[in-house]
């Protein structure tokens, strides 16, 4: 989660399918940012001050989410698309 919150206060690019969005809780990310993640972690999202979405795919500033890998070609269109913006 160091690395993460390193990668978060640098404003680069953090990005989380499933259940990788308990990383994000870990490192303090989430704070105010929309996002989604697998159901079953909403309430630790929600406790980690994320503003948790039932959406295929959420983009807030440098974060990208999805729910699970049925979201995969959205959350890589999405990925490509902040990439290419940089």
């Amino acid at each position: 989660s160091a690395i993460m919150a390193a990668i978060n206060a640098r404003g680069g690019l953090v990005a989380a399918i499933c259940h990788g969005l308990w990383c994000c809780c870990s490192a303090n990310v989430l704070r105010g940012k929309r996002c989604t993640s697998f159901f079953a972690i909403k309430d630790d999202v929600v406790n980690a001050g994320g503003v948790w979405e039932d959406s295929e795919v959420v983009v807030d500033g440098n974060l990208i989410s999805s729910r699970k890998p049925a979201d995969l070609p959205a959350f890589m269109r999405a990925c490509i698309q902040v990439l290419s913006a940089q």
